[in-house]
């Protein structure tokens, strides 16, 4: 029988990337967005560029004065935002819906080399003493646009990547060239269940 201790970090603790793009995430941009949104029981980043992680597990970042982005939650599989979203079309308020689904794939990158494969991909500094639980950074990384945002802790890094959905399998390849290193895996959703 083999010890536990000789088994050694899971992947997703070590250097792994999910493709999340399967769950609901939607934005919303105006002056009135954010209080529709606080009127909808979510809590906001009081700035730019931060984001808020909600009780059920979704996230809202707050990419400018005025515009949010909300993930899904991996608890409930995005349903809540999906409904966020369909909910909007039907009330049609003082503020702009974005969808998101068809405009942007969604990658989670953990484990504790998350900074370092960053880094060779990216000109910000990710690690955690810049890039703190709840920053967002709207950059480039492996020469595209993307947003990051840390989600994780010092101790269990994790980050939320966006990318453009036309690039998905570009940017996917460009991770794993820079996790090889560091024997990274890209892992099914299931993994995080």
């Amino acid at each position: 029988m083999s010890n536990l201790n000789e088994i050694g970090p899971s992947p997703l603790q070590q250097c792994a990337v999910v493709d999340l793009t399967e769950l609901a995430r939607v934005g919303f941009r105006g002056t009135q967005s954010g209080e529709y949104l606080q009127s909808r029981g979510f809590s906001l980043p009081d700035k730019p560029n931060q984001s808020v992680a909600q009780a059920d597990g979704s996230h809202v970042a707050r990419l400018s004065q005025t515009e949010y982005l909300i993930l899904g939650s991996l608890r409930d599989r995005g349903e809540r935002v999906a409904d966020e979203e369909a909910r909007w079309e039907l009330d049609h308020l003082a503020n702009y819906l974005l969808p998101r689904e068809d405009s942007h794939a969604w990658l989670q990158l953990s484990g504790v080399h998350t900074a370092q494969v960053m880094s060779k991909l990216c000109g910000v500094d990710l690690r955690s003493a810049a890039f703190a639980q709840g920053a967002v950074a709207q950059t480039s990384a492996a020469r595209i646009s993307v947003i990051v945002i840390n989600i994780g802790s010092p101790s269990q890094p994790i980050f939320y990547i966006l990318c453009d959905r036309a690039s998905l399998e570009y940017f996917k390849g460009a991770l794993m060239d820079a996790m090889a290193e560091f024997d990274g895996q890209a892992l099914q959703i299931d993994a995080l269940y």
